[in-house]
């Protein structure tokens, strides 16, 4: 009888096991992300260990147009090292990368050496406002581009900036025949020329800015395209002028 006793109660303790197995649940948490690039006792300072992380740095500071900010540098050993690191990180974020190229008219910086980190005060002046850095617009390719500009137009829009995810060979020539084929769409092929600039201004461009009303901005380090049809025009005008 004893016998019967324990194994009715190791089944129902073997129940009870299965029971509990199948009201287990996965679940998971969310956690407020906390950059590496911030410190974590200052909210309003960043920090960096390399030139990469410089450069990160600053365009996160471009991507709120914040104007001055401190970044702690960490892993350097001298001052020379931290000028000559600060002078590339600021030259290849202003004139290599997309927004810098678009956005920042210069960077400059000054450090004091502190106890384990080198504090570092920067200061940003931008060509381009907040509110249009804030309305780039990303896209994956240039083939997106059409239907952008009629969004654009549609709204009334005097310009667009938009940043390429993948730029291949020939996309210039592919981003004209876009812009010309529906300027002709439009009827707007005997208005002025839109201006089209890349930024930076290389080959291999990673933001394109289109002015749609003959709005006069700052191009440079960009490089301006005219339509074929605007081209050909002004050529010819050259040649009349000179004759």
């Amino acid at each position: 009888m004893k016998k019967l006793k324990i194994a009715a109660a190791l089944c129902a303790l073997l129940l009870l096991t299965g029971c509990a197995s199948l009201l287990e649940r996965q679940y998971s948490t969310v956690e407020p992300h906390s950059s590496k690039f911030w410190e974590s006792e200052a909210a309003d300072t960043l920090r960096a260990e390399n030139h990469q992380d410089i450069v990160n740095d600053l365009l996160l500071l471009i991507g709120q147009h914040t104007e001055s900010a401190t970044i702690r540098l960490y892993n350097f050993k001298d001052d020379m090292t931290v000028a000559e690191t600060l002078e590339r990180a600021a030259t290849e974020t202003q004139q290599e990368t997309p927004m810098g190229a678009y956005a920042v008219e210069f960077i400059t910086s000054s450090s004091q050496a502190q106890r384990g980190y080198y504090e570092v005060s920067v200061q940003i002046s931008y060509r381009r406002t907040a509110e249009q850095i804030q309305a780039v617009v990303n896209a994956t390719s240039t083939e997106a581009l059409s239907s952008l500009l009629e969004t654009a137009l549609d709204s009334g829009a005097a310009e667009l900036a938009v940043r390429i995810g993948y730029w291949r060979m020939g996309d210039r020539e592919r981003v004209a025949e876009i812009a010309a084929q529906l300027r002709e769409e439009r009827g707007l092929a005997d208005t002025p020329p839109w201006g089209i600039y890349y930024y930076p201004a290389e080959e291999t461009a990673g933001l394109i800015e289109f002015v749609l009303e003959g709005a006069e901005v700052d191009a440079s380090p960009a490089e301006e395209t005219l339509e074929p049809e605007a081209a050909e025009e002004e050529i010819s005008e050259n040649l009349k002028t000179n004759a």
